[in-house]
């Protein structure tokens, strides 16, 4: 099977231009299963950006073509990465909600003469796998440094921490960790739960023998998110007043609704809300909502796919429609541009967007919906975990 598929990608390098004058790129997500929200925000993203600026770059006309992977399944998405690129003779690939299926593709992207365009998964590692890997979404690290910060800042000496025990999961451990203790606080115990943890009472009650004063926790947004929030409220911790702090994942705005008031005053580090107020938010948001439907489904994913689209035209019209990962790679190195969630750059070095990360608290509308508030900004935020991932 790999003789077949290295003969194949090599004859489609043979061909030269021959995709030349229709641009295909192969996006891979959960379009269908319990994560299937996520990639009708990658598709609303995506549809909005080409509704706001066509579907050509130059002379190029730009398709896109969608894979499902219903849940975290590596194998599942280098096979549909490999049959993007030998069938359907995809020049991108772009997508990836989980690091594992991401992780997964990234050693075929030299082969295949094709950039990665990571439009969600958050594991600092990711970009170090391949050159050709570009994100336009976030890490944990980023969305999870800053907390430790607001959690000391509110008195908080004792936290505990509790995540999701994969790639995100971990990094976002080390991210808490690592801030909060060298500002001087103390992390009491570390809890890693299995990806397909949904029974959280006996995590509520560790939490609760921990002596600790605060609780920060990741898990991946979607059905793990909306229990574990439920739990925390149904056990007792929000009543007793003891905060709970994480990335924006757990107040995903699609989910906001099925929360309702026991999410109202939780606070959230993350690169972006709906509720953002800038010209080119309400641009997109519009645009975004019109194409997803239902406005109440749209959430963050839809933002990394849009900012991804803008990524890939810069990168078509640098090579002028030729297949050139390399060159398509180098000329974004360093591009910069205001993204509806605030002023972003790719960084040269490490081909991973800089961008503000956002404290958000959920409040309530005066028409009852509640939507993440903006209240405080770190600014020009780079990606803490390079470090830990080299």
């Amino acid at each position: 099977m790999k003789k077949l598929v290295v003969a194949a990608v090599a004859a489609i390098l043979m061909s030269g231009t021959a995709y030349a004058d229709t641009i295909k790129v192969g996006v891979i997500g959960p379009f269908s299963g319990p994560f299937a929200l996520q990639g009708k925000n990658f598709k609303a993203g995506i549809d909005a950006y080409m509704a706001l600026n066509g579907n050509t770059v130059g002379d190029d006309t730009v398709e896109v073509v969608y894979r499902d992977v219903p849940q975290a399944d590596p194998a599942q998405s280098k096979a549909l990465a490999q049959e993007l690129v030998v069938k359907e003779g995809v020049q991108y690939l772009a997508g990836f909600y989980f690091t594992p299926d991401a992780m997964a593709v990234t050693p075929l992207l030299k082969q295949a003469n094709v950039p990665m365009v990571v439009m969600n998964a958050a594991t600092s590692a990711i970009v170090t796998k391949s050159p050709l890997v570009v994100r336009t979404s976030f890490t944990t690290w980023q969305t999870s440094t800053p907390l430790a910060k607001v959690a000391l800042d509110k008195g908080i000496k004792k936290m505990i921490s509790v995540v999701s025990d994969y790639g995100p999961g971990i990094d976002a451990e080390n991210a808490f960790k690592t801030g909060f203790e060298g500002l001087g606080g103390t992390v009491v115990e570390t809890i890693r739960m299995p990806l397909a943890t949904n029974d959280f009472s006996p995590i509520m009650q560790r939490i609760k023998d921990s002596g600790a004063e605060g609780v920060f926790a990741f898990l991946p947004s979607g059905p793990t998110t909306l229990g574990f929030v439920k739990a925390y409220n149904e056990n007792g911790l929000k009543a007793a007043g003891t905060p709970l702090y994480g990335p924006g994942d757990f107040t995903q705005e699609s989910d906001l609704p099925a929360l309702g008031d026991m999410a109202l005053g939780m606070q959230t580090g993350f690169h972006y809300s709906v509720a953002h107020d800038s010209p080119e938010n309400k641009v997109f948001v519009e645009a975004a909502r019109k194409a997803i439907g239902n406005p109440a489904e749209l959430s963050f994913p839809a933002v990394g796919a849009y900012d991804g689209m803008y990524v890939i035209y810069k990168m078509i019209e640098a090579t002028g429609g030729e297949q050139d990962a390399a060159k398509a790679v180098e000329a974004v190195k360093g591009l910069s541009w205001t993204s509806p969630r605030g002023p972003v750059s790719i960084y040269a070095e490490s081909r991973h967007i800089t961008q503000n990360i956002y404290l958000r608290e959920v409040a309530k509308a005066d028409d009852g919906t509640y939507y993440n508030k903006e209240i405080q900004t770190f600014e020009n935020q780079k990606d803490p975990g390079l470090a830990a991932a080299k």
